[in-house]
């Protein structure tokens, strides 16, 4: 690890980053430095310039790997260097309003039987039947589980918060049929070692295997499955106020996009629109 490389990360850490930005905002320094195989801490701001239409124009990054390695190197300069650059007020990126993948009730249901690892397996079923993201569902321990209040807590989740949603009843019996297998010890759902959470890669990958198994045809993620549970949840008459707590969202706008997903929606629409067309 280069003297660079260290303050960058002490620098993250005091801003309180995420252990996965930090990796992220490492990354596109590295990046950065090899394409120019130079320390980045002398490159100037043209190159910088020159970099991010490489990146626009020559690779064709997706918005959102861009915004990763903008923002990562943006970093480095406005807080380790402390040299702010004009050329990253020039930047704009607007968010693609793309509407996710949700999958029907009985597709969520093949996909949690299709996977192999049991603790991926429980995880996935912790984020449908939860709503949680998949970084707070791996990171559980038995402690988190209150099974008298029949809620289950999410630690330090986005924005640092901690956060309670309903447990299923049917999620506590199949995490006591898991508990009673497997005996996890300080995390519930560990990796092979035993001694770290299982990582979010590893429960993408047996999501992803799983959908194959099934043979679904929609490319689905981890978020997937929090989308799932949120637009069926719409679908059962849960009021958007609720979903809106019941996932953290800030705005009751981010949670308005599930009206888009809910077949119900949509059927209500095509009666109504029938409705008016009954006369002529």
């Amino acid at each position: 690890m280069t003297e660079l490389q260290r303050r960058m990360i002490q620098d993250m850490e005091l801003r309180s980053l995420k252990e996965n930005t930090q990796k992220a905002y490492v990354e596109a320094v590295k990046d950065l430095a090899r394409h120019y195989n130079r320390p980045p801490d002398v490159l100037s701001e043209e190159e910088i310039r020159r970099y991010v239409v490489h990146l626009t124009k020559v690779r064709r990054c997706s918005k959102s790997t861009l915004r990763v390695r903008l923002f990562g190197i943006k970093f480095l300069f406005r807080y380790t260097l402390q040299r702010p650059l004009p050329v990253f007020d020039l930047i704009r990126l607007p968010r693609d309003r793309k509407l996710p993948t949700v999958l029907s009730r009985q597709e969520v249901r093949q996909v949690l039987a299709s996977i192999r690892r049991p603790a991926a397996r429980m995880s996935a079923l912790v984020m449908y039947s939860c709503g949680l993201r998949v970084t707070a569902a791996s990171r559980l321990r038995a402690a988190d589980i209150d099974s008298r209040r029949m809620m289950v807590c999410a630690r330090n989740g986005k924005g640092g918060k901690d956060q309670y949603v309903p447990l299923p009843q049917r999620t506590l019996e199949l995490l006591r049929a898991y508990w009673r297998e497997h005996h996890p010890e300080s995390w519930l759902f560990p990796d092979r070692s035993g001694s770290k959470p299982i990582d979010r890669c590893t429960v993408l990958k047996c999501i992803r295997a799983a959908a194959l198994d099934a043979k679904l045809t929609k490319r689905i993620g981890c978020h997937t499955l929090r989308h799932c549970y949120a637009t069926h949840l719409l679908e059962d008459g849960v009021d958007l106020r609720t979903i809106q707590m019941l996932l953290g969202h800030r705005s009751i706008r981010s949670t308005i996009g599930y009206l888009h997903l809910t077949q119900k929606a949509m059927k209500n629409v095509h009666r109504s629109i029938n409705d008016l067309m009954g006369d002529l």
